[in-house]
């Protein structure tokens, strides 16, 4: 059964850049709560080098109607060439924080 929820997953290379794409997203009434996770190391490949960096992980929870203009507003708003925007579908939830999920929709 599809389910009309999903997170998406953003890392930010710091603090304020995490923080404006929340707010954004949340005052936008694209997502209902953006948690921001501090000191994640991601190892990826990038111009046939490895790299490393520490950033900051953004679980944007959303209506997946959302979906593309959330990809839009952190596309803008974000420093990377190519920012990670991964969306993963939320199979089950307690049915009250699902229905607040949908009250702060826009």
């Amino acid at each position: 059964m599809p389910t009309q929820y999903q997170i998406t997953l953003c890392t930010c290379p710091d603090k304020n850049t995490a923080e404006k794409i929340a707010h954004l997203l949340v005052d936008d009434k694209l997502a209902a709560c953006v948690n921001i996770l501090p000191g994640i190391t991601s190892v990826y490949r990038w111009q046939e080098q490895t790299e490393s960096a520490q950033e900051y992980l953004l679980l944007i929870k959303a209506n997946k109607n959302s979906y593309q203009a959330i990809e839009m507003t952190i596309k803008k708003h974000h420093p990377y060439e190519l920012p990670e925007i991964i969306a993963v579908p939320v199979e089950s939830g307690l049915p009250e924080y699902l229905h607040w999920i949908d009250s702060c929709h826009s």
